[in-house]
């Protein structure tokens, strides 16, 4: 029985972003030995979308009020590199981590099965 699922981010920067995660996004954490940090997510989903291009992964984060957030977040100095935006699913943005990455964050509009 499957039990749950493990996220993985590549960082250029892990430590930096394991302290964002910990400090900025305040996500509860174990440590695994010598600073690696496992951090809990908020309840996740899978979405499987078609593509004609390579087959890549991305991650997003959910929010309730992603104006809210994004006011929260840029606040603790969070850099966001996209303005909130309407696509038909939801409103999305993108912000960047310390290490130089970016991650997608969005107030959905579609069923959410988290709440299944």
């Amino acid at each position: 029985m499957i039990t749950g699922g493990h996220v993985i981010l590549y960082s250029r920067d892990a430590d930096a972003d394991r302290a964002f995660f910990r400090d900025v996004l305040e996500f509860p954490h174990v440590d695994a030995g010598g600073g690696w940090l496992i951090f809990k997510l908020p309840p996740t989903e899978i979405a499987v979308h078609a593509t004609e291009g390579p087959e890549t992964q991305e991650f997003y984060l959910m929010c309730d009020d992603v104006d809210a957030t994004v006011r929260s977040l840029a606040a603790k100095g969070v850099e966001f590199t996209q303005p909130v935006t309407d696509a038909r699913w939801g409103r999305l943005t993108r912000f960047r981590l310390p290490g130089g990455s970016e991650l997608g964050m969005y107030e959905p509009r579609h069923e959410r099965a988290i709440d299944l």
